[in-house]
């Protein structure tokens, strides 16, 4: 379906498109679960021959692991970047020459970088797909696709009413999961402090493309509207300034007295989260942020094995 294309941006891709990832990451998921407790072990060769390049130049732990391990339980092999500091970059390599050598090197690139449009522009300079695997304060694709993914596995993704929460700003992964969730016919509840609303841009995008888009400043007034908390950490490093850092740290926090309110509701997280999210509510039914995390692993198999079409 999109066979050696680049994965970019979440606008990208169609609806039937997305359902074709979410669909192949259930068949693959057998496969995430190989070494689980309790989980029959099933191991694929399905990658067998194939090299992922990971070249990280922001840190990270959920995405580049779960890229590895995706890359490995399908048999593939795996090249990192994960300091500039032990590269050629250190001594002043710039990106396009970087994503020219590595891609001679490899069947496909993922690239998180803290420039907003990296990805795009290592489009251009590559010979195999690139993944943007996080760009500054633009896009997430893949961890938009697992967040679906977790959705759907909940049950909810035909009849979502989804608060967006915390920093709507700066913060790629809800920029591209609410672009995402327009496709669905989600209803849509932004909350953040005033400074960190989501950009007009993106919401009169949303609205044109049929979205109901509700905002507001307390978490309070929308808890008992919806059936997904999407929680997202305040970047103190997307901040300009620190001082406006620390006028909103803290804004927002979930602990167990707010659940009452709505005891179904599902508490959803990229992570890492800070202070945003009590301790007490990780042992809760309603947190599925850990799961959502073991659930990169199977949609990231799902991405890779169709890029490089054998899936």
């Amino acid at each position: 379906m999109f066979t050696k294309r680049h994965i970019i941006s979440t606008r990208e891709f169609s609806k039937e498109e997305i359902d074709y990832v979410l669909s192949r990451a259930e068949e693959l998921e057998v496969y995430a679960r190989a070494q689980m407790p309790g989980e029959r072990g099933k191991k694929s060769d399905l990658l067998e021959g194939k090299i992922l390049a990971n070249l990280f130049y922001e840190p990270s732990t959920r995405t580049r692991f779960s890229f590895e391990t995706a890359m490995k339980r399908l048999g593939g092999e795996v090249i990192n970047l994960s300091s500039t500091e032990a590269s050629s970059v250190a001594k002043g390599e710039n990106l396009a020459d970087t994503i020219r050598i590595v891609s001679g090197y490899c069947d496909v690139i993922a690239l998180r970088h803290p420039q907003e449009g990296a990805s795009r522009m290592a489009a251009s300079f590559s010979s195999v797909p690139i993944i943007n695997a996080g760009d500054g304060a633009g896009q997430h694709p893949t961890q938009t696709l697992l967040d679906l993914y977790t959705i759907k596995r909940e049950g909810l993704l035909n009849d979502l009413r989804i608060a967006l929460i915390g920093d709507l700003k700066y913060g790629r992964t809800v920029h591209s999961l609410a672009y995402a969730l327009s496709l669905y016919g989600a209803t849509l509840f932004f909350v953040s402090p005033e400074g960190l609303r989501m950009p007009e841009e993106i919401k009169m995008d949303l609205k044109e493309a049929g979205a109901e888009v509700f905002e507001s400043l307390d978490i309070k007034e929308v808890i008992k509207e919806v059936n997904v908390l999407y929680v997202t950490r305040i970047q103190k490093e997307r901040f300009p300034d620190p001082a406006e850092y620390n006028k909103v740290a803290g804004t927002y926090r979930i602990n167990t007295e707010l659940i009452k309110e709505n005891e179904d509701v599902i508490i959803m997280h990229p992570l890492p989260k800070v202070d945003e999210i009590d301790a007490e509510v990780d042992g809760t039914k309603n947190a599925k942020y850990f799961l959502q995390a073991f659930y990169g692993v199977p949609v990231r198999m799902a991405v890779l094995s169709i890029l490089l079409g054998i899936g």
